[in-house]
């Protein structure tokens, strides 16, 4: 299924958004503020979509082995 490594690698890349993000906020200017929060906000939602894709493709998995057992 490939589902599972193309979510996990989606979940690494937001994590790494984010915390590039966060380093950036950390650095720099208040007029870069904005962008820094919106980066923040886009990195937590794509992760948790990433999440949410990785959950159900389990629960798929499991209710599967349920119906072959």
């Amino acid at each position: 299924m490939r589902v599972l490594p193309i979510a996990a690698a989606g979940m690494l890349d937001a994590q790494t958004r984010f915390e590039n993000s966060a380093r950036r906020t950390a650095q720099t200017q208040p007029d870069h503020l904005a962008e820094e929060i919106v980066e923040q906000a886009q990195a937590k939602i794509a992760f948790r979509a990433n999440a949410a894709a990785l959950k159900t493709a389990d629960d798929m998995t499991g209710a599967l082995l349920d119906i072959l057992a």
